[in-house]
């Protein structure tokens, strides 16, 4: 099984205005609520690919009966821990004319130690042959650590996992082997405190990630395409052609697509191939990818090893 955890899940409302001006009165020419979180895209795209997942985070209040009325529709197993105080809600405002997009994001609920230690429990069943991917903002009263804690509980118990995270945080993790890692080239080139020229700098400090632990490496490079990079060879998928819509949830949809077709096949350039064509496919529709616009996308992206 697949375990996604969204600590801190939320209710996306999404505004489209023609205009957005500050200060004054504005109404919005469409508007949308969506299930959103991390975890949430990376489930969905799961479903999209008939792999089954089960979405686990803190969900409360009258915003979480609907965030998970929502999220129903999408008919994703749940397995939520319930909590005192409310579900975030996220303000995306979309002013078309200006080509702006604003977010105001909620701080969501503060979570006590009992409520913790309730969704802590149900991790306890998670064993060999388990992925438990985490991803996503922590909420309130929660620390830091709480994701690489999980990491280590579930590694004893012998699961795999998957840390959607960058920085001192990303190296945190790698003594603990992670599935995969996914930084962007300049998060990989800060990581580290260089400058790359060449797709060969990206490798060489790949391997570095590897070298401390990581199992895989996946490195987005936007218009340049991806490289999955492993310590005997190294693969570069090129960007396929589309209008960039909505860059929310692409790197999500990467991780999905790359540990939902590994956990099947065991193949790790056909798990980059299905990663980079649910990033691309995401990257190019309103919202999270579906089936048809992942197959479409798959065609038009080729694996070339650069050794």
């Amino acid at each position: 099984m697949i375990y996604t955890i969204t600590a801190n899940p939320s209710i996306d409302y999404v505004l489209q205005l023609t205009t957005l001006t500050t200060g004054e009165v504005n109404r919005s020419i469409n508007d949308v609520k969506l299930p959103g979180g991390k975890g949430i895209n990376v489930s969905r795209i799961l479903k999209e690919l008939q792999i089954d997942s089960t979405a686990l985070g803190f969900v409360g209040g009258a915003t979480g009966k609907m965030f998970e009325n929502l999220l129903s529709e999408h008919e994703i197993k749940t397995s939520f821990t319930t909590v005192a105080e409310d579900t975030r809600i996220n303000v995306k405002v979309n002013a078309i004319k200006q080509d702006e997009e604003t977010e105001i994001n909620g701080t969501g609920p503060a979570i006590s130690d009992q409520e913790k230690n309730t969704f802590i429990e149900q991790l306890k069943k998670v064993g060999n042959g388990d992925v438990v991917i985490m991803s996503g903002s922590l909420p309130q009263k929660i620390s830091d650590t709480f994701y690489l804690d999980i990491a280590e509980m579930i590694q004893k118990q012998g699961a795999d996992f998957v840390i959607d995270t960058t920085g001192q945080a990303l190296l945190d993790t790698l003594p603990l082997n992670p599935l995969v890692v996914k930084p962007n080239h300049h998060e990989l080139a800060e990581l580290f405190n260089v400058t790359f020229k060449n797709n060969q700098d990206i490798i060489d400090n790949a391997r570095k990630l590897l070298a401390k632990g990581a199992k895989h490496v996946l490195v987005s490079m936007a218009g340049d395409g991806a490289l999955l990079v492993t310590k005997e060879h190294a693969y570069l998928a090129n960007a396929p052609k589309g209008t960039v819509i909505n860059s929310v949830g692409a790197g999500d949809s990467m991780i999905a697509g790359f540990v939902g077709t590994f956990m099947k096949t065991n193949d790790a350039i056909e798990s980059f191939h299905m990663g980079a064509a649910c990033g691309s496919a995401t990257a190019f529709s309103q919202d999270i990818a579906v089936k048809t616009k992942i197959n479409e996308v798959y065609q038009d992206i080729s694996i070339k090893e650069l050794g």
